[in-house]
């Protein structure tokens, strides 16, 4: 919500808040010899130029280095300091039975040496025996490991002939899956949760190359489709020379992304010093995945509360301004003609707009909404994470379900969600104590702590708030009342002096509840109250559940649901204060 509270303050030094730019690699394994200096030269003018367009925004490559184009890429990225995330579709030795040439297998293992390694679970219907054959069923895993990649980068790099190819798996049915959501071999189901969403993660670079034909004399290649070594930017909305930047909509996502890392770090030195942690000492996990949501949590949820004060400084100051124009007003047109009332009248309006000018150009409302956002999301994919709810693999641990239906510029929040599920399974499963941890951490109980006890209380305090608020409009509005009425009564045995007060009382006042009225209604104060009560009863009811909860499956598909519900809520939450703008205040009295 709006003004969720530091949960915890952090101690020492923590880990640095960066979001990455992740590129996803698909690539044929039988490149052509000839051709590979060509290719690594390509790769490495593409790998060159994201590095100048987005020097704040650090590559991270994700490989499964199989021989052929994984590893050609891998060794470019290495070279330029790109990080590396091997997602291996099955487990190691299982793997490396798919490497014919021991020089390849060779590279393969000094490549894992500098990566990180994620091992993809079993596919649906797959097990341990039925892989380790040739066909379907392996088939399926290599078909998982494409829809990982795609669904946890924002560039698709693929070194692809450009034909279709009915391969389970294979790099043209990833590049397919990447534009469309569609893997031949699985269901539907397996395949999207959210088919129809528009999730803006269809970028693909293509390098063409070509391939050996199988069993074809050496120097006997396929060429690749149209003959042509030129590169293109592919998106389902059309083609463009790979020569260009970036397509505009994704220049401008990874924009945002690198804002939030410059912003980062520029207050690094306040957000280690106050900023919020949710792995305390207490914390059951504290793996680099953990630690790398939880660093980026801390970030976005100390540069959201940053903003959010000038946002209300700024709202403040812009109505205590409409306030003293329209004093200036009352004086002029009721008291006296003076020019000095039309001049002070002026100058505030100009030191509204000034404010309001300031602000944009900060962005300090988008800002403020996004980092709040981005916080949310990555509280649930952390606990989620801790507790160890499941989530598919073509799916980056509950972005896919985040602010899908929203403003298309809130793309980037999704997008820097993305890599959050890399990490997923790569060390110990979460057991009875993480859970425990969990559930009184992030939800709590009725008798304090976690997000149950805030929502009560932000409720309570909200109403009080809102309450008071009223009490002065009204207060306000009787007394522009009672102003009007004497001076209907008795203005006529009333001195000037008296007459002149009560005119002042009549105009102002009711001017001030209204701006009183204006200024609560940009912060949105009577939704806030109902999402505060509607978060609280969430929370309650969940709590209620867990109590009754059978066993940790049980617990851990509530918090699922939870965490679901919680996404659902801030963006609607997201999405209300948006059609608040600040700039939209009115500066006339």
């Amino acid at each position: 919500m709006g003004d969720v509270p530091l949960p915890r303050e952090g101690t020492g030094p923590v880990q640095e808040a960066r979001l990455r730019l992740s590129i996803g690699l698909t690539a044929h394994r039988d490149l052509v010899a000839e051709e590979e200096p060509f290719l690594r030269t390509q790769v490495r003018a593409f790998l060159r130029r994201l590095q100048s367009d987005f020097p704040h925004l650090p590559l991270r490559l994700i490989s499964a280095l199989a021989e052929g184009g994984d590893q050609l890429v891998a060794e470019e990225a290495l070279a330029l300091g790109v990080e590396l995330i091997v997602a291996l579709p099955m487990p190691r030795e299982e793997y490396e039975r798919d490497f014919a040439d021991p020089a390849s297998l060779s590279r393969f293992r000094a490549l894992l040496a500098q990566g990180q390694v994620r091992i993809l679970p079993m596919a649906p219907g797959n097990d341990a025996d039925s892989i380790h054959v040739r066909g379907e069923a392996r088939n399926r895993q290599y078909a998982q490991l494409g829809m990982f990649t795609s669904s946890h980068c924002q560039i698709l790099l693929a070194l692809w002939d450009g034909r279709p190819s009915a391969a389970t798996g294979g790099t043209a049915q990833v590049v397919e899956f990447h534009l469309r959501n569609a893997m031949p071999g699985l269901r539907v189901e397996q395949v999207a949760p959210n088919l129809l969403a528009d999730d803006e993660s269809d970028l693909v670079f293509h390098l063409p190359c070509s391939r050996r034909l199988a069993g074809a004399p050496a120097g006997l290649q396929d060429e690749p489709e149209g003959a042509a070594f030129h590169s293109r930017w592919i998106t389902l909305e059309g083609e463009t020379d790979g020569s260009l930047p970036v397509p505009q909509h994704y220049r401008h996502v990874f924009g945002q992304m690198q804002a939030f890392n410059l912003d980062a770090a520029r207050y690094r030195d306040a957000i280690a010093a106050e900023g919020a942690t949710l792995v305390g000492p207490g914390s059951p996990e504290t793996s680099p995945a953990v630690r790398e949501i939880d660093a980026l949590f801390r970030a976005a949820d100390w540069l959201a509360v940053h903003f959010r004060v000038r946002v209300r400084s700024s709202l403040l100051c812009t109505h205590v301004l409409a306030a003293m124009m329209g004093l200036s007003f009352i004086l002029y047109s009721d008291v006296s003609a003076r020019r000095l009332y039309v001049s002070a009248f002026l100058l505030m309006f100009l030191a509204g707009l000034g404010v309001k000018e300031f602000g944009r150009r900060r962005e300090w409302q988008r800002k403020y909404l996004d980092y709040r956002g981005l916080a949310e999301g990555l509280r649930v994919q952390l606990y989620w994470r801790v507790a160890g709810v499941e989530t598919p693999p073509n799916s980056s641990l509950g972005y896919d379900s985040f602010l899908q239906k929203q403003d298309v510029d809130l793309s980037w929040i999704r997008h820097a969600m993305r890599a959050s599920g890399l990490f997923r399974g790569a060390t110990r499963a979460s057991d009875a104590k993480a859970l425990a941890w969990v559930v009184a951490d992030w939800v709590g109980s009725g008798a304090g702590g976690g997000q149950l006890a805030y929502y009560r209380d932000g409720t309570r305090h909200r109403e009080r708030a809102y309450r008071l608020t009223e009490l002065l409009g009204d207060i306000a509005l009787a007394g522009g009342l009672f102003g009007a009425v004497a001076l209907l009564v008795g203005g006529g045995r009333m001195p000037g002096a008296v007459q002149q007060q009560l005119l002042l009382a009549m105009g102002l006042l009711p001017l001030l509840a209204g701006i009183r009225e204006a200024y609560s209604y940009k912060k949105a104060d009577k939704e806030l109250i109902k999402q505060f009560r509607f978060m609280a009863r969430l929370f309650g009811s969940c709590r209620e559940r867990l109590d009754r909860a059978r066993d940790d499956a049980e617990t851990r598909h509530l918090l699922r649901a939870l965490g679901r519900a919680c996404l659902e809520e801030h963006a609607e939450w997201i999405l209300l204060h948006r059609e608040r703008p600040l700039d939209s205040v009115p500066l006339s009295g």
